[in-house]
């Protein structure tokens, strides 16, 4: 069969069937009574061999070692593959959040598609100086898709940077609550505390909705963190958190402070108030954690407040009775 044959019959092109003649890979072997050069059976079943190779990735080298190498070892060339592929791929995905990143800005023209692409590389940047340098250009001079700034929340491991980055978050009037409520779930702790830590700085509903569920969440750091943003909004839900955190003295100023603006909610203090004599009254607190709880009484008003500072008044431990003799002597003198 000659050239023109072949490459109607094949789909491959005459120049490249050329090609792979000129590199030795797939040569004519016969002959017309005419002398022209033809192709056997064999030699058109060894490019449908070249073509099915090609489809896989291997490079022309790579498709001659395989039909002439026996020592070539196809599984290893196809976990070579594998892995050539995956990283197009996360390569192609890397491009393709960039271009939707970009048209999510609605850029009105290319410098202002230039000033998105130099802030996204900004924020993805090994420099701490370049990433708050993005983080407070994201705040004020390009608009930056809420992904991109969730995304940098999440995985910004600087604290001043991280600040600015929850700032920008909240300054951009976006709302992200739904992408951080998502990442409250993450098997990361990092990546779960980073988001309570941001969606505790956002205004709204969603946000509220968020943190409540934080509540529930299996890692204690988020729900002390959802604790202390819900309970100055006056969420009772927080309150058992919160009075575990004086008794563990994580953050117990915040908590106690809370803790006071729960129980300035009409019928909300004997609650409060009841829930800490409980933990009084398991016998298991050391002095420590029962003068934060006397402290933190100062903040709660009502008769089981007062009659559990004075049972705390009369403690063994002279530093937990004068702190609750001073907080019942605020009280008198109110």
């Amino acid at each position: 069969m000659l050239i023109g044959d072949v490459a109607r019959r094949s789909g491959v092109s005459a120049r490249m069937l050329r090609h792979y003649d000129s590199l030795g890979l797939a040569s004519p072997t016969g002959r017309t009574g005419a002398g022209y050069r033809e192709y056997s059976e064999e030699d058109i079943r060894r490019i449908l061999h070249i073509e099915i190779l090609r489809s896989l990735g291997l490079s022309l080298r790579e498709v001659g070692r395989a039909l002439d190498d026996p020592a070539f070892a196809p599984a290893a060339a196809v976990d070579d593959l594998v892995d050539r592929t995956r990283e197009r791929i996360a390569r192609e995905q890397e491009l393709l959040t960039r271009l939707r990143r970009i048209s999510a800005a609605d850029p009105l023209g290319w410098d202002e598609v230039l000033q998105v692409i130099a802030l996204l590389q900004g924020l993805g940047s090994d420099s701490v100086g370049r990433r708050q340098r993005a983080a407070l250009s994201s705040a004020d001079d390009v608009a930056v898709p809420v992904e991109a700034l969730v995304e940098a929340v999440l995985s910004e491991s600087d604290p001043t940077v991280a600040g600015t980055l929850r700032w920008a978050l909240a300054r951009s009037g976006a709302d992200g609550s739904a992408l951080l409520a998502g990442a409250l779930a993450s098997p990361v702790a990092e990546v779960r505390r980073r988001a309570v830590e941001a969606v505790a700085e956002l205004p709204g509903e969603e946000a509220a909705a968020a943190l409540r569920t934080a509540l529930s969440s299996d890692d204690v750091e988020v729900r002390r963190r959802a604790a202390l943003a819900l309970g100055p909004r006056g969420v009772v839900e927080t309150v058992p958190t919160l009075v575990d955190m004086v008794v563990a003295a994580v953050n117990d100023v915040e908590a106690a402070d809370a803790l006071g603006v729960l129980a300035g909610r009409p019928g909300a203090a004997d609650g409060i108030a009841t829930q800490i004599v409980d933990r009084l009254a398991a016998g298991t607190l050391d002095a420590d954690a029962r003068r934060r709880l006397a402290q933190a009484f100062a903040g709660i008003p009502g008769p089981v407040a007062s009659t559990a500072l004075t049972g705390l008044a009369a403690d063994p431990d002279r530093g937990v009775a004068v702190t609750a003799g001073y907080v019942l002597g605020l009280r008198v003198g109110n």
